[in-house]
């Protein structure tokens, strides 16, 4: 017996889901649960069919929730019935993910019980158009700002933990950027992410595919943005003190002064529990965080003295040039070196204790 469980959320699904849990039955995983998240009628053949399968346990939701939601059903039943399990492999409904890769994905969970196993497909000119460039761009942003290199951070093939499950419960997002938080979640709790790959399968253009490029993308990019937005509204703050002080008569490094004091009292606490997600304590990130203002305000000042007397910029495009040359390495300084996080006393033992039931 594979002490693992698959999980497949499906919405809508053709025959070729039948096909693949035929498949994956040959082996011994623990069971196989599919939740079907408020299909059409026309679909209600398959899940009828599947719940007459031995090993097989159909969760139902009555409407379409999501992706992300669907997983959590999925998760809620699998740890309360699997509590001692290795853990969980997603796989998607639509047969691009192969039985092979599967078993791929469970001999690696097996092999390290406590990292998150993503099933990492290549993007050749064989891929659509629309999931190669939905990829790229979100990997990219994703390394910007996590600093973590992923090959896929869109897969759907992926090898959980059972310790991870708890938390994964905790995530609000109940559609396709459930996903995405699985990943910076990792980067919170500092748990490792291991790639591993697998065949790249598309059907038809990948039209049977739910996820929509536009508004689903959006979803994902503002969990990406968060550092963004942050440094849009404490550049409100930062600016509209320093240009009261200063219209009040008050000098430009004293003006200065006052502005990052309001800005520190303003982005701190929303980047260590909103942006970068940090269990740091306050003694350990606070005092590297005021480091980082005081010297930044300083090479800002100098910059702004020397863009106004050498080369006659007034006062508000110098300081918008000189807060856009220390932005990126601001970012990087607080995403390595201050907001940062413990890494966790990762414990699991297992065993093969299994219910037939779905609540």
């Amino acid at each position: 017996m594979i002490p693992i469980n698959i999980l497949i959320p499906a919405y809508n699904p053709d025959n070729r889901l039948i096909t693949l849990v035929h498949e994956l039955l040959k082996q011994p995983f623990l069971n196989i649960t599919i939740v079907d998240d408020g299909s059409d009628a026309e679909s209600q053949p398959i899940f009828q069919h599947l719940k007459t399968l031995k090993n097989v346990t159909l969760c139902e939701h009555v409407h379409n929730q999501g992706k992300g939601a669907a997983l959590k059903t999925g998760f809620r039943y699998i740890q309360k019935n699997f509590p001692t399990s290795y853990g969980v492999i997603t796989a998607d409904a639509d047969g691009q993910h192969l039985p092979k890769d599967i078993e791929k994905i469970a001999k690696t969970l097996l092999d390290t019980p406590n990292a998150l196993i993503l099933g990492a497909r290549s993007f050749d000119r064989t891929v659509p158009f629309r999931s190669k460039c939905g990829n790229l761009l979100t990997r990219k942003l994703f390394r910007l700002m996590t600093g973590v290199k992923i090959t896929d951070t869109q897969t759907g093939l992926r090898g959980i933990p059972i310790n991870f499950i708890p938390t994964l419960l905790e995530i609000k997002a109940q559609r396709y950027e459930f996903e995405l938080d699985m990943l910076l979640l990792c980067k919170k709790m500092g748990r490792a992410i291991q790639e591993v790959p697998i065949s790249t399968v598309y059907f038809n253009n990948n039209r049977s595919s739910h996820f929509n490029p536009v508004i689903d993308s959006l979803k994902i990019y503002f969990e990406l943005f968060r550092y963004i937005l942050l440094s849009l509204a404490t550049t409100c703050v930062d600016y509209a003190t320093f240009f009261i002080a200063y219209g009040l008569g008050v000098d430009l490094l004293f003006s200065q002064v006052l502005a990052r004091t309001a800005s520190v009292l303003f982005n701190y606490p929303i980047s260590k529990k909103m942006v970068f997600y940090s269990e740091n304590h306050h003694r350990v990130a606070f005092p590297k965080y005021i480091a980082l203002v005081i010297f930044g305000a300083l090479v800002t000042y100098g910059i702004m003295k020397l863009l106004i007397m050498e080369f006659s910029f007034s006062l508000l495009p110098a300081k918008i040039v000189a807060e856009l040359m220390l932005y990126i390495s601001n970012y990087i300084i607080q995403r390595q070196f201050i907001f940062t996080h413990p890494k966790p006393d990762q414990t699991v033992t297992f065993n093969l204790e299994r219910s037939p039931s779905c609540d």
